[in-house]
């Protein structure tokens, strides 16, 4: 690994701004070029781009699209219970549109709609020419928007899943839902988790690496600091929900009884592993909005955000609490009495850092030395203060178990969470569109449209979902596709349909605002709101002409003449040194300048990646084996042509970037972004397994009858099978261990890096096929049991890693032939290492865990 901490940190100095590195006005040619290799495609081949603006805004276009569609299916099940015995929808319908109305949007709409204004935003209030990996955001987009259509159309054929977005089991379970509908659920939305977590990947990494230099980590925005933390909680919580599909999916596919009862299987088991995703997701959605809401009140206030490093702990806080909630859900379930207060308790408890932001942005407010700017974004945000905080008051209220037990399942319940999910996600949402529309656009959207639509979207919500606290308190279920007259339910239902209509015309409202108003392009006026922060510097097609050096938290209000500086190209990269697309890469936490990382341009390979999963996940849910194999090779061919030029090495530099500092244009080890990411892709791996882990010894309290010492399910293998194992995983680590000191030494056979390698890949594979050789051997067979089933899964989860690591061995051993593989040139092998590594460690725990436990048991 190259150090040039020393070198890349001279004259860059945090707390003082260093002298200008370009003293006088870069020339035009200089900013022809990077427009030439910005450039956006156009016409129809737009659809290869990959800078963040064009991604960002087709990202947030088609979340809205979603919440749209969403919004429809919510209207239709407003005018079915506008009365009571109404058949305008049958119940049937009724049942797959509420689970397509809630699916869409909460894994099609919010999460998404969140990642897209990160990608949109991040670079920009980063100063960055784009987020670390393009391509990558461009194929998160590309899977989500093919996925999510697929599966919204599911409505139009009678094909949609009917039992909630929650799909709880034994519901979903082939014998009670027969047929493909839940399996468009389940494989679609596990799909659709997979371009999540890619988006979590580029956002953790793109603000810890591509920050400008001197924002250390107390300068960054509060937006920065919710992204960071929203896409570290998606790492953490979406394997749980990744693990349920699976699990599910393969009871209903090949029968093995995790999930029913008559096996020893648990149907709670989804719910906690569920909620374990379903409530942190709550405040993945929430944090985002709330850093938007935190840049918005400082703007309109004209002032620095009273308590900066409060709300940055709270935010830290909330993401904490978020994981020991989930059992809020299930507080009718039958749980222990000690259980229910321990999480009864801590949902209490994380009201107090949302407290904490309420208060700092009133006080911001209210501290104001200059009248608050009452505009539409502002009165978006101070309507969503109203909604949230109606929605955290009865959130406390549900939190406490005999209140719980009497309202679980209740319309008072669908009140709570749309407070909470409407008020706190979407009214910022829309505050974001008018605050950010001139970042993006020509000219900025109506204020007086704008106007009417916060009027009518806040009169309306409020008289559509107040009335259901009260027809909840007085016993109306929720889920229900009817319901009898006379139960004092009809005029609130009414009422509420009213309501939703009125809360349609103010989307209508904003619609039309977007189709007169919205012309992406350079805006006549860049910053029309005097903020303080870097995303209203002059932009084009490559972001900022130079990147500045920052000293504060709001650099435009405390560095006079900056953003005339840096559009003069004075400050840092005024140019393209290497020729092609780059930004700085900075130190984690001081961001210190390191390398110049080099990016890729537009290309078909995410794209076609992005088409062929998707097939391969809508031909296994058709049950068409044979093509959706044919679909995942092309899909793993298309990564593997993206990432042959992610790796260019260091032939271009070191470079300048102005003011006496030169870069390199390689690094790798901990330095390097690849290596990052995949770290970042490990934890994600370790989560997953860990909710494994939970499984495997949840169902060992509550059925350890279909244990081994049991006496119902068959013995395990002797012990010479998973030493065996154990014995091959080592020698695979110690073999890439190998490869790793001797690669590119000129006194070593050329052959013997293939050779090690090769090797390594092999003893993984075996490791696996020997511990599933075993158990067959033995007489244990999936089927039998749920405890048979998980032994199998730990195997299975175990493979899926190893084929990956086997694919990426096998593509190492592609650069080592071409030559692109030596002692310098190393950041795919370094990656590949790493993920064998991590497979290696996940396959000696599961035999740790199968093959020790049991017998300490028994």
């Amino acid at each position: 690994m190259t150090d040039t901490s020393d070198e890349s940190s001279e004259g860059a100095r945090p707390g003082a701004a260093p002298p200008l590195p370009n003293e006088a006005p870069r020339p035009e040619g200089e900013l022809e070029a990077l427009k030439r290799i910005w450039a956006t495609p156009k016409g129809w081949r737009v659809i290869k781009a990959v800078n963040n603006t064009p991604v960002g805004l087709f990202y947030t276009g088609a979340a809205l699209l979603f919440f749209l569609l969403a919004g429809v299916l919510g209207l239709l099940m407003r005018v079915q219970l506008a009365v009571p015995d109404n058949d305008f929808l049958g119940q049937d319908l009724f049942n797959q549109m509420f689970t397509v109305h809630g699916t869409t949007m909460m894994f099609l709409f919010a999460v998404p709609a969140v990642e897209a204004l990160g990608v949109l935003l991040l670079p920009q209030m980063l100063a960055a020419r784009d987020l670390p990996f393009p391509r990558l955001s461009a194929f998160a987009v590309w899977a989500y928007v093919i996925g999510g259509l697929v599966f919204f159309s599911t409505i139009l054929y009678d094909l949609a899943p009917d039992g909630g977005w929650f799909m709880y089991p034994p519901l979903t379970l082939t014998e009670f839902s027969p047929g493909d509908n839940a399996d468009f659920w389940l494989l679609g939305i596990g799909f659709i988790e997979i371009s999540a977590i890619a988006g979590a990947i580029e956002i953790i990494v793109g603000t810890l690496r591509t920050r400008p230099p001197g924002m250390s980590l107390d300068k960054m925005p509060i937006f920065a600091w919710a992204m960071l933390i929203f896409a570290g909680m998606i790492v953490f919580a979406f394997p749980a929900v990744i693990l349920a599909t699976m699990f599910l999916e393969i009871e209903r596919a090949f029968g093995w009884p995790i999930f029913t009862a008559s096996a020893g299987g648990d149907p709670l088991l989804w719910q906690h592993l569920f909620w374990f995703f379903g409530h942190p997701e709550v405040y993945i959605i929430f944090l985002p909005a709330a850093g938007l809401v935190s840049m918005i009140v400082a703007t309109a206030a004209r002032r620095p955000l009273i308590g900066h490093n409060l709300i940055v702990v709270a935010l830290i806080a909330t993401g904490f609490f978020s994981f020991g909630l989930w059992v809020h859900h299930m507080f009718t379930t039958g749980l222990p009495s000690l259980s229910l207060g321990f999480f009864s308790a801590a949902s209490m408890a994380v009201a107090i850092p949302s407290g904490i932001q309420v208060f700092a942005w009133i006080a911001t407010i209210a501290g104001s030395k200059q009248r608050f700017r009452i505009t539409t974004p502002s009165l978006f945000v101070l309507g969503f203060l109203f909604i949230f905080t109606l929605g955290g008051l009865t959130g406390v209220m549900v939190a406490m178990v005999p209140f719980d037990w009497q309202v679980h399942d209740s319309y008072f319940v669908v009140a709570h969470f749309h407070y909470v999910l409407i008020g706190g996600m979407v009214f910022p949402l829309f505050a974001t569109f008018y605050h950010w529309a001139p970042m993006v656009a020509k000219r900025p959207l109506s204020e007086r449209l704008g106007r009417w639509c916060f009027w009518l979207m806040f009169g309306g919500f409020n008289i559509a979902f107040f009335p259901m606290h009260l027809a909840g308190l007085l016993g109306m279920p929720r889920r229900v596709w009817t319901y009898e007259g006379g139960l004092g339910w009809d005029g609130y239902n009414l009422v509420s349909t009213i309501g939703a209509f009125i809360l349609a015309a103010g989307v209508l409202v904003f619609l039309v605002d977007l189709i007169r108003n919205f012309r992406p392009g350079e805006s006549g006026k860049p910053n029309p709101w005097d903020a303080g922060t870097l995303e209203w510097l002059p932009q084009d097609v490559y972001a900022t002409r130079s990147i500045p050096y920052v000293t504060s938290r709001e650099p435009l209000w405390d560095q006079p003449g900056l953003a005339r500086e840096v559009a003069e190209g004075r400050h840092y990269l005024p140019d393209a040194p290497t020729g092609g697309r780059e930004t700085i890469l900075t130190s984690p936490i001081e961001a210190k300048p390191q390398c110049i990382l080099q990016m890729p341009g537009p290309g078909w390979s995410q794209l076609l990646a992005a088409v062929f999963m998707a097939g391969f996940f809508l031909l296994l849910t058709v049950k068409l084996v044979i093509p959706a194999v044919a679909c995942g090779v092309a899909a793993i061919v298309a990564c593997l042509v993206w990432a042959w030029d992610l790796d260019p090495g260091p032939g271009k530099g070191p470079v300048s970037i102005g003011g006496g500092i030169k870069l390199p244009v390689y690094l790798t080890g901990p330095a390097s972004h690849g290596w990052w990411a995949m770290v970042v892709v490990m934890f994600v791996g370790a989560s997953l397994y860990l909710s494994y882990v939970f499984s495997y010894l949840y169902i060992w309290t509550v059925s350890p009858d279909v244990w081994p010492a049991g006496g119902v399910t068959p013995a395990l293998p002797d012990a010479s099978w998973p030493l065996a194992s154990a014995a091959l995983l080592v020698a695979a680590v110690a073999l890439f261990a190998g490869t790793g000191r001797t690669l590119g030494e000129r006194d070593r056979p050329r052959i013997l890096t293939p050779l090690l390698l090769a090797a390594g890949g092999t003893c993984v594979v075996g490791a696996v096929a020997i511990e599933i050789l075993g158990h067959w051997q033995s007489g244990l067979r999936p089927t039998d049991s749920s405890y048979a089933a998980l032994v199998y899964m730990a195997s299975v989860l175990t493979g899926q890693v190893v084929a990956a690591a086997v694919i990426m061995t096998l593509y190492t051993l592609a650069r080592h032939v071409t030559g692109r593989l030596d002692r310098v040139r190393r950041a795919s092998f370094e990656n590949t290492a790493l993920l064998l590594y991590f497979g290696a460690g996940q396959g000696l725990i599961g035999l740790l865990l199968v093959h020790g436990f049991p017998r300490m048991t028994g």
